[in-house]
């Protein structure tokens, strides 16, 4: 066989549904025209970049600087750093980020397997709460560490009672992503504060584990309150961030990995993760990338109109009995299924309502499904009578 035992049984694993829904997508395009079909299923923005970066862009390829295209620090150049450095001290309210915390990365998921690599020894684990990104299990995997799913609450807040049972002397990561993907859960001030108090509490046995968070959502939340700084919470934490999502940038995968400044041993994971992203092939995030992104670190796409579809298209689900959490961030939402087997429900909503949502099992939680609702507002105006009609078929609304 071409392929490993181990990745062939991930393909088994990860793959076979997804595959059915692609394949299903493609004919139904052909059949009905592309027009007519209302695909929630990727988290792909459909808004642009702002206008600003776009012309930083211009101004970039019209007028280079000398060399702007050679290689650099395998951490990124030392001005793009000190730029983010400088957000994050301001963000933080005074935190002493230098450019030596920031190393900039090919996206979060880039950010995510260089740091996993540098950090896990075979057999530690990372705690991750579920429903969660399908990803990070294979993230973590890829360096021989061990994935421990925590259940979240009905609210999807997280239950930390669970995490405090799943902690072990194995225990090296808790990896959270707040906003959520799949279901828009924002985690809460106290719920962090709590989360940390376990983590000081292993802390006195002589447990060091750190809090790594995927922020990839960070800017887009519905709340009025800002979003909690876990820097500002716990010490040791290392973040990953992406700019494919607050700056409709997902093709370009740019992002960076930000250390706590309290980490004490900051210069030798540096150092580790320079060897990490040369041993896995990324080298460097993409030069001109960077330099667009550095100024822009505060900015972020429009929000409204993301809070504008989650209200209609809520507002709907619920009008036709679904149960569903209201999402305070990122651009998704977690129904419950009608259906016990959630899988046979996206089935039915593709041929029936020509509707692509993608089935909870791919986020570790069956039973419910997930909506990106990162589309055009027409999309979402042409499939709401088919969630109606999909509501009034099976629940009885």
């Amino acid at each position: 066989m071409i392929v490993s035992d181990s990745m062939n049984r991930l393909v088994d694993d990860q793959e076979g549904w997804t595959r059915k829904m692609f394949e299903a997508a493609i004919q139904m395009r052909r059949d009905y025209g592309p027009e007519n079909i209302y695909d929630f299923s990727l988290g792909n923005p459909d808004i642009e970049p702002p206008p600003a970066l776009k012309q930083k862009l211009i101004d970039a390829i019209s007028d280079p600087a000398l060399g702007m295209h050679r290689y650099m620090q395998n951490n990124g150049y030392e001005e793009v750093r000190e730029q983010v450095a400088a957000y994050l001290t301001e963000r933080t309210g005074g935190l002493p980020f230098t450019s030596r915390h920031v190393f900039m990365s090919v996206g979060c998921a880039g950010a995510l397997n260089i740091l996993f690599k540098t950090m896990l020894n075979p057999g530690d684990e990372v705690i991750l709460p579920n429903p969660f990104f399908w990803e990070f299990k294979n993230y973590v995997e890829n360096f021989s560490g061990v994935p421990m799913f925590v259940e979240t609450r009905d609210d999807f807040q997280l239950d930390i009672d669970a995490i405090e049972r799943a902690i072990t002397t194995k225990t090296k990561v808790v990896l959270l992503n707040s906003p959520n993907n799949p279901t828009g859960a924002v985690y809460t001030k106290e719920s962090l504060e709590q989360v940390a108090a376990l983590l000081h509490n292993e802390r006195k046995k002589g447990r060091e584990i750190y809090l790594v968070a995927d922020e990839a959502y960070r800017k887009i939340i519905y709340t009025e309150e800002p979003l909690p700084d876990l820097f500002k919470i716990y010490d040791l934490v290392i973040s990953a961030t992406s700019h494919s999502k607050d700056l409709a940038l997902p093709g370009e995968r740019i992002g960076y990995l930000a250390i706590s400044p309290h980490i004490p041993e900051a210069d030798l994971l540096v150092s580790g993760l320079m060897i990490a992203i040369r041993a896995l092939g990324f080298v460097n995030a993409p030069a001109l990338f960077q330099r667009a992104v550095a100024e822009f670190q505060r900015n972020s796409v429009s929000i409204a109109s993301y809070q504008e579809k989650r209200d209609l298209l809520y507002g709907t689900l619920i009008e036709a009995g679904f149960e569903c959490v209201k999402p305070m961030g990122a651009f998704y939402m977690f129904p419950k299924s009608p259906l016990q087997d959630e899988v046979d429900f996206v089935f039915r909503m593709q041929q029936e309502e020509r509707i692509l949502v993608v089935p909870g099992r791919g986020f570790g939680r069956k039973g419910y499904f997930r909506i990106a609702y990162c589309v055009p507002m027409e999309t979402i105006r042409k499939a709401l009578p088919g969630f109606l009609r999909a509501g009034k078929r099976y629940i009885g609304r």
